[in-house]
């Protein structure tokens, strides 16, 4: 008997949701949709500095307004500290985690330029055997990564694999104030919630490795994994809040209804023509079989003509 799919969206409020975001969050809804499952959603606000109120109610209101309701309460990480530090400790006891009190500038003054990861600089395993704390510092606490390549099939990706001691190194878990990383919030949240079906952009893909670990290593479930190829600029780079990419806040503001951007969502995902409809229509026959595979380049032409511009 096939597992009920329980899917979710996870962004962080520190910005309106642009259409990148909206993307993953309308395939992802559809995925679970047509599957007659849940779509969960959760509220990545762990960081203090860049998450804002006012943009935790602008994504219930892009995704009320788009037709993308979710199901039951929403998870808000910021409230959670005392489930990640109950995860901390399990991998404490393990002896899964140190302590390291490097700094990012002595990391990236390690590793020389060929040993630069996905991910940044490759940690060089400085704290590894316990060497001495640096005086007045607060350490962060580092996964222990065992050697060894982690595969996995994603939905959308095929086959990947990532031998992540060589990748990343040691990752944090824990940073220097105390904060759970996003690698270990979001596998505890995950597995917490239920959640079946990670679906996501596919800049998160070379992170889903470190996540598998993590759940090994709490004897956690993992879910299925695919990563939604991005949405691109025309010089290549993926649509991103800092960039100022359109919005479903500015859309709306211009007059363009829900429908229109509905519509030119999916023929980006490769799921329509581009004629406006509900969210709702696009359900039945949906399969990620018909997710386009490959980055999307959003030209100006077509942003013009959503605006009516």
């Amino acid at each position: 008997m096939s597992r009920l799919v329980v899917g979710r969206f996870a962004p962080s409020p520190t910005g309106r949701l642009h259409l990148g975001n909206l993307r993953s969050a309308l395939v992802g809804w559809l995925d679970a949709r047509a599957a007659n499952g849940t779509f969960l959603l959760r509220i990545e606000d762990l960081d203090p500095d860049r998450s804002k109120p006012e943009h935790v109610d602008g994504i219930f209101e892009d995704l009320e307004f788009l037709g993308l309701g979710w199901d039951g309460e929403v998870l808000h990480q910021s409230r959670r500290a005392e489930v990640y530090r109950a995860a901390l400790e399990r991998l404490r006891a393990a002896g899964r985690v140190y302590e390291c009190t490097c700094s990012r500038a002595e990391v990236a003054r390690a590793a020389s330029a060929p040993h630069v990861g996905e991910d940044g600089p490759l940690y060089p395993g400085t704290c590894r055997g316990g060497a001495t704390p640096k005086p007045g510092r607060t350490p962060s606490l580092r996964f222990l990564v065992p050697p060894g390549v982690v595969s996995f099939v994603d939905q959308l990706h095929g086959a990947y694999s990532q031998d992540v001691e060589h990748a990343v190194g040691d990752f944090v878990v824990q940073r220097t104030d105390g904060v759970a990383s996003y690698q270990l919030a979001v596998v505890v949240d995950d597995a917490a919630s239920g959640v079946t079906q990670v679906l996501r952009g596919d800049d998160l893909l070379s992170s889903t490795p470190r996540q598998l670990m993590l759940l090994e290593a709490l004897g956690l479930p993992a879910p299925t994994y695919a990563h939604v190829p991005l949405l691109l600029q025309p010089d290549g780079k993926r649509l991103a809040k800092r960039d100022g990419a359109l919005t479903a806040r500015g859309l709306r503001d211009r007059g363009v209804t829900a429908e229109a951007i509905i519509g030119q969502l999916a023929k980006w995902s490769g799921l329509g023509d581009g004629t406006p409809c509900k969210a709702s229509e696009l359900v039945a026959g949906f399969s990620l079989s018909k997710v386009r595979r490959e980055p999307t380049v959003v030209h100006d032409a077509e942003l013009d003509a959503l605006v009516g511009r």
